[in-house]
């Protein structure tokens, strides 16, 4: 409970991991005149798999659930969640989105409270499909906060079209731990494969566009023959039956590997060993694990659908973005990078000086703009 008499910024989240863990320390530590406190809708999650922290951190935490939050239901999440509200009485909140109930319920809060709200979004404008009456909700929405937290331009953009004034959209919302992935810290794990891969990370669901990366992968394999690297997909989900079958049906299964579902610690050895990373989404809001990828050093070639690459990837300096639904373009850079054509030291480097620009400090520091717009402005 909060005893002090600071005024409470108080932050939603679905649950609690280490990309929440990490924004949220770097701002209640540079937020420190104020309190901060997480409210954390369930213990665990049914779509990300992490496991719960005791991880000691410099602000308040207040988890409604020890269930998964997926497994509530509304009126449960949003009967716990204004009995915390009502509680704890914050003087500011920071909500995650506009869609979901449990967010406008405590947006409504805010408004009868009269306390002024942040958005935090990832959206932008092509996603998905928009039709004008959905788009006009959200505009009406929009008008209950008083500032956003974006993550870069691409998302800016939208709430700029969505109404909001471009003075009151700050960025920095996107950003992961960097320091954990840093290659002085990781390049001493043991390599978990011994030849050289290309590294995916992803649920195992149809955005993410995993088909047509291995398809892209069995021609670029045609194309450079016996010095082809191998691929490594990470992740875990429904579709993991058919990814398997079609690794059969082109026989791949001798150089595509599938570790499954890992948790962060158990990543990073891949991450440090990996030549390159490939994101190949066909719908990303951001892609928070080009970031990671980054941070640990790699080169990047990123489908130009991620929110992230208008503001991560610098054409032929850090990496390449390319249309996930051309297999022969993704083939060609697969074999661009491979081949000894580009400076991958080089790459690598420009991947973690530019990544150091989107770190937890730079979501410390937009967020503090927004919150001090928000007071100012109420």
């Amino acid at each position: 409970m909060i005893t002090n008499n600071k005024m409470t910024i108080g932050g939603l989240t679905s649950v609690s991991g280490p990309y929440i863990r990490a924004r949220w320390s770097s701002f209640a530590s540079k937020c420190s005149q104020h309190c901060v406190l997480l409210i954390e809708f369930g213990n665990v999650s049914k779509v990300y798999d992490w496991l719960p922290s005791d991880i000691k951190v410099p602000y308040y935490r207040k988890v409604l659930s020890k269930q998964p939050a997926e497994t509530l239901s509304n009126f449960q999440l949003i009967l716990l969640l204004i009995q915390e509200l009502n509680k704890s009485k914050p003087n500011l909140l920071v909500l995650n989105g506009y869609s979901m109930p449990a967010t406008l319920s405590a947006l409504i809060w805010s408004l009868w409270h009269q306390k002024p709200a942040i958005l935090l979004s990832a959206s932008k404008e092509d996603d998905a499909p928009r039709n004008w009456w959905n788009e006009t909700i959200k505009r009406w929405i929009l008008k209950g906060y008083k500032a956003a937290l974006v993550g870069g331009k691409p998302q800016k953009k939208y709430l700029i079209k969505l109404g909001m004034n471009p003075e009151c959209i700050f960025t920095g919302y996107n950003v992961v731990g960097n320091e954990e992935f840093h290659p002085n810290k990781i390049k001493s794990l043991s390599n978990p494969h011994r030849k050289p891969y290309f590294l995916a990370v992803n649920r195992f669901v149809a955005k993410k566009n995993l088909s047509k990366l291995i398809s892209s992968y069995a021609i670029y394999r045609q194309t450079a023959g016996v010095n082809a690297w191998d691929l490594v997909l990470c992740g875990d989900g429904k579709l993991r039956p058919q990814i398997e079958q079609q690794i059969s049906e082109l026989d791949l299964k001798d150089f595509v590997r599938l570790p499954g579902f890992l948790q962060q610690d158990d990543l990073l050895p891949y991450f440090a060993h990996a030549k390159c990373f490939i994101h190949a989404s066909i719908q990303e809001q951001w892609g928070l694990v080009v970031n990671e990828a980054m941070a640990a050093g790699l080169p990047v070639l990123v489908s130009k659908r991620c929110g992230c690459y208008e503001d991560l990837i610098i054409e032929n300096v850090n990496g390449f973005g390319f249309d996930p639904e051309n297999s022969q373009q993704l083939s060609q850079l697969m074999l661009k990078i491979s081949s000894g054509e580009v400076k991958l030291e080089k790459m690598s480097q420009a991947s973690l000086e530019h990544i150091q620009k989107f770190s937890p400090d730079y979501f410390a520091e937009g967020l503090i703009q927004a919150v001090e717009y928000a007071f100012l402005n109420s």
